[in-house]
């Protein structure tokens, strides 16, 4: 009886766990936002305090949209796996076709509705992540032969390519990188992931080297100084606000670099706005949110591996390795590690379509704390390989749990 109440105990932790990191992120982005898109604000809008506004408005919108994800049955999302593919890949089309898809600085990658601006490729992360975990939880076991592999090979290579026509090479990375984790934890065999692996990357040096203006972006990471008023201005400008804020920050709202001087302060390169405020403390402090965030994600992947609740697993380990990328993709850009993508800080950013997302897989998290609380039944074999990862080991005498979540 007391191993019982200590093993409740410890889940209720991990859900608060989960939920503090999700809402202390949450919470730096309203202030960083306010902050960084001050001065922009007031040139633009005559309000300073326009995008502030936009973003608590999204944020709400995103803690409705999570709430109605969390009463939904994993079951359910499994059964519409299919609608939501095709569902994403009829935005991801239609934001293509000139007149519907809005254009910006060079890049067609958003839908306008009644006056509601929607980026497709946000959305369709949420839906390829429940289609691949529910497709994979079905197939894993024939993810051993050719034939059923290119299924999931083929659906991301269409996928990819409809991002890279808007471009959004960044999507393209965080999405690809995630589908293939997920597929190599379900069952998949080493050289057929290898050669996958090295295919796509292959693939995406070509298109950057044959694409000039990556080459350029590629050129100037390696050296941003060496045309700091042209290519090099907005890393440079990113760097500028990393050397200023030294190791405590020059203080909340005193960032220089965000008086016109770095572009996109406010949404991808609000890392560096942060970095100046609160100095190299602060940045640790963000990334040690992530950590934690990612920790907590990954025991729902062990728990319900425990429970043989393999839809639920898979859709952990998706939303952890999506998060995690994401953020480690924003904050390398921002800190000079990797070439410049657009890609949002993930619940710190100002961005309606990627807040609410975020806030949607974190319902869709908790919707899987629920079910793996309730009550198990039979279990099922299957992802044998993702099973004996020394992070997922489950102890012999767990309780059997239920798939009922396949279909």
């Amino acid at each position: 009886m007391s191993a019982q109440v200590i093993k409740a105990q410890g889940s209720e932790w991990q859900d608060g766990l989960l939920l503090l990191s999700v809402l202390v992120l949450a919470s730096i982005g309203v202030v960083m936002v306010a902050s960084a898109s001050i001065a922009f604000a007031t040139d633009i809008y005559g309000d300073p305090w326009y995008f502030l506004r936009r973003h608590l408005a999204f944020l709400m919108v995103g803690g409705l949209a999570g709430f109605v994800v969390s009463q939904i049955p994993l079951s359910i999302w499994s059964r519409l796996s299919w609608p939501l593919l095709l569902f994403a890949c009829l935005l991801l089309i239609a934001v293509l076709v000139p007149g519907i898809g809005r254009e910006v600085n060079g890049s067609r990658r958003w839908l306008v509705f009644a006056g509601i601006t929607v980026q497709p490729a946000e959305v369709a992360k949420f839906c390829l992540l429940v289609f691949f975990a529910s497709f994979l939880t079905r197939r894993n076991k024939q993810l051993r032969h050719w034939t059923s592999f290119m299924v999931p090979v083929v659906i991301l290579a269409t996928v990819a390519l409809l991002l890279l026509l808007q471009p959004d090479f960044g999507s393209v990375v965080v999405i690809s990188g995630t589908v293939l984790a997920m597929v190599f934890l379900a069952g998949a065999r080493l050289p057929h992931t290898f050669l996958l692996v090295a295919a796509a990357a292959s693939g995406l040096a070509i298109m950057a080297l044959m694409s000039p203006y990556r080459l350029q972006r590629l050129l100037t990471f390696l050296d941003p100084w060496g045309d700091q008023f042209a290519s090099g201005y907005q890393l440079t400008q990113s760097l500028i606000a990393f050397g200023r804020g030294e190791w405590f920050g020059v203080g909340l709202g005193n960032s220089v670099q965000k008086l016109f001087y770095l572009p996109e302060a406010h949404t991808d390169f609000i890392f560096a706005i942060l970095a100046e405020e609160w100095g190299m403390l602060g940045g640790v402090v963000l990334v040690g949110l992530f950590v934690v965030l990612t920790y907590s994600l990954l025991r729902l992947v062990k728990e319900a591996l425990v429970q043989e609740k393999f839809f639920a697993a898979l859709l952990a380990f998706g939303m952890a390795v999506l998060l995690a990328g994401q953020a480690f993709v924003n904050m390398g850009v921002a800190s000079g590690l990797l070439p410049t993508k657009g890609l949002t800080l993930p619940f710190v950013s100002s961005g309606g379509s990627s807040l609410i997302v975020c806030c949607a897989l974190l319902g869709l998290a908790m919707r899987i704390r629920a079910e793996l609380k309730e009550p198990a039944e039979n279990g099922s074999g299957g992802l044998e390989l993702l099973r004996q990862l020394p992070i997922f080991h489950s102890p012999k005498s767990s309780v059997k749990g239920s798939n009922g979540e396949t279909v």
